[in-house]
């Protein structure tokens, strides 16, 4: 019996070692984000936020403050679930290079090969007040393009441009509407941020994969990674939990913002592979903890280390890209080309995201570091160089610092 106590003390005691989090130099920074995040609370800035710092070996740093419904009174959670938006669109880059490790399709195929509507896809010529000059590209588009944003794809036409609140279409009827409109640039040649590109990639999933894109995602990354609040279409359960997103009246105060992407019809047909997620901090670490691991987490691999690598290099050779100086892009991900401004505590090759509600996540292999923010706030100047976000980056990188 003695020695059966002293060998289930033993592997508590293992478990504990296992379970305990990496060590940083200087975890006095990290006890510093809660107190700078809530002064942006204060400011009336924000209402509230969930930071989440983290390395190849696991969390570090998770806090809460402020208020996920200000009117309720309802403090924030480390498990409140937010709207991240266009972070889904590294989701759905993972989920068109899963295919590509299988061997079932290229970076460098003619989306026509996938897509037969996009054949003889057309270039907007010149334009003037009686009529359009439409003329060849000089090549078709290709997957590379959509994963970059240089693929010239226009946006959603007229009486298709509610998608994102009415979910009252499939990805199949939008992605043709895309496909029936001129290109608006020589693909390859410059870059424009494009919702239709990245959901035009989710229909390429369904068609290649045979499965629908929310579940190839849903059976391929979360259930593997164990991201069991990432959803496109959350429980009820989930949307209680759910943090109100707020904009700024003409006196500055928060007030409450629409909730556009979450206002879900019955039976919704359009999972918005641009920006229709919703996750939580502790999610999106085991997402970001695998890209630092190259592909694998927890013995699970979801892409091959030269995927990783693929995915995360600047593929956009000079072409001045993203929402801040010193930007590349790569498949899916903002890559940093040369750090500056809100990015100068990172490192050459940082990649990362950003969403339409301020939420950010950076990951700096280099440093072996990764920087959530969750937060819901509409009509940010602009959010990849928000207070916020460089608050938190420096705080981490100072924390991580010998």
């Amino acid at each position: 019996m003695r020695s059966l106590l002293l060998g289930l003390v033993a592997c508590v005691f293992v478990s504990a070692l296992v379970a305990a989090p990496p060590a940083v130099p200087h975890p006095e920074k990290l006890d510093a984000i809660g107190p700078r995040m809530q002064k942006f609370v204060d400011s009336d800035d924000l209402s509230g936020a969930v930071c989440v710092i983290g390395r190849k070996d696991g969390i570090v740093h998770e806090s809460a403050v402020g208020f996920r419904d200000l009117a309720a009174k309802t403090h924030m959670q480390k498990d409140t679930l937010f709207r991240i938006a266009s972070m889904t669109k590294p989701i759905t880059a993972i989920g068109i290079m899963i295919l590509a490790d299988e061997g079932k399709l290229s970076p460098d195929d003619d989306v026509a090969k996938h897509l037969p509507e996009f054949t003889g896809q057309m270039l907007l010529g010149e334009k003037t007040a009686d009529s359009v000059t439409l003329k060849k590209p000089s090549r078709p588009i290709k997957l590379r393009d959509l994963l970059t944003h240089t693929a010239g794809l226009a946006n959603y036409p007229a009486g298709v441009n509610d998608v994102y609140t009415k979910r009252n279409r499939t990805l199949a009827e939008t992605t043709l509407a895309v496909a029936l409109q001129p290109l608006q640039f020589e693909p390859g040649t410059k870059w424009s941020y494009s919702n239709s590109s990245i959901d035009t990639l989710g229909r390429v999933i369904e068609v290649v994969s045979g499965m629908s894109y929310e579940s190839f995602l849903q059976k391929r990354v979360f259930e593997p990674l164990g991201m069991t609040d990432t959803a496109f279409y959350p429980s009820k359960e989930q949307l209680a939990r759910l943090a109100v997103t707020y904009g700024k009246d003409k006196a500055g105060k928060l007030i409450v913002a629409p909730n556009s992407l979450m206002d879900l019809p019955a039976n919704p047909k359009h999972p918005i592979p641009a920006g229709g997620l919703i996750s939580s901090g502790a999610d999106l670490a085991k997402l970001y903890q695998m890209m630092l691991n190259k592909g694998e987490l927890g013995g699970k691999r979801i892409i091959s280390e030269k995927v990783v690598a693929e995915m995360t290099k600047v593929q956009t050779g000079d072409i001045k890209t993203g929402f801040v100086e010193g930007m590349g892009f790569g498949f899916g991900w903002a890559v940093v080309r040369e750090p500056k401004g809100v990015t100068g505590m990172l490192s050459a090759g940082t990649f990362g995201h950003g969403g339409a509600f301020g939420t950010q996540g950076w990951i700096d292999p280099n440093q072996d570091l990764f920087c959530i923010l969750l937060i819901q706030r509409t009509n940010l100047a602009n959010g990849d160089a928000s207070p916020m976000r460089q608050a938190l980056q420096e705080l981490a990188v100072e924390a991580i610092k010998k």
